[in-house]
């Protein structure tokens, strides 16, 4: 896989359009220190979000958020699988995994669920063999540098044909995409309540990002969904 990155006439650089979503508690964390996992949306943003998948052609997350949180990536709304269908598109998105070990469980439901197209399952290009032997039938394993990086991953995917990317996190999959100026839109979910816990994942970890008190992103939507709210954001 190359990691030449070619840039289109808007200055940015090609591939597919890259939008990050994520919903974090007032004090920015993504999940508590608990088994179980925190939710931080209510149905109405869980619809909002199910809408989102609807209008992606693939739905990208890191390991830890397979391990954590087991899911399938699938678009939930019977009729919105309808309409991708109708419109020529499979019910659901493409799954994507991003894990630099490949240390992933092959009975993990983002493996075992019903579905034709197998995910993709980037990693180094070290952990490629036995990435393969361990998920063989149940995923197509891609090596994408060493250590792998968003420009790689986005490189391939668009010769998948992939024009629109949802990226879900988990924290270090975020920060890659973040830091590495790949996220053409982000979506930030406020829950209305604080974890205040240490221990407990952030939406970000530390990383030399873009966009700085110098150098802000462009706030283009704040919506209310109940007690939570909607940002949206664009880079400058």
């Amino acid at each position: 896989m190359t990691n030449t990155v070619t840039a289109d006439r808007s200055g940015r650089p090609s591939g597919p359009y890259v939008l990050a979503s994520v919903a974090v508690s007032l004090d920015g964390y993504i999940d508590d220190a608990g088994p179980g996992t925190l939710v931080l949306s209510d149905a109405d943003d869980l619809d909002r979000v199910d809408e989102v998948r609807a209008g992606v052609d693939a739905i990208l997350v890191g390991a830890g958020t397979v391990r954590a949180d087991d899911p399938r990536l699938r678009v939930r709304s019977d009729r919105r699988r309808d309409e991708r269908i109708a419109a020529g598109r499979p019910p659901s998105p493409r799954r994507v995994i991003l894990s630099t070990s490949g240390d992933l469980d092959p009975t993990a439901a983002v493996f075992t669920c019903e579905r034709s197209d197998p995910p993709l399952v980037y990693t180094a290009d070290r952990a490629v063999d036995g990435t393969r032997a361990r998920l063989d039938g149940v995923a197509e394993v891609v090596g994408a540098g060493e250590p792998p990086t968003p420009s790689s991953v986005l490189a391939d995917l668009a010769a998948r044909e992939v024009d629109r990317l949802l990226v879900e996190g988990g924290g270090a999959v975020h920060t890659a995409f973040l830091t590495a100026g790949r996220v053409d839109e982000l979506h930030v979910v406020v829950a209305p309540f604080f974890v205040g816990d240490a221990r407990a994942p952030r939406f970000v970890h530390d990383g030399r990002f873009p966009q700085s008190p110098e150098r802000p992103m462009t706030l283009v939507e704040a919506r209310p969904i109940g007690d939570l709210v909607l940002l949206r954001y664009r880079p400058r």
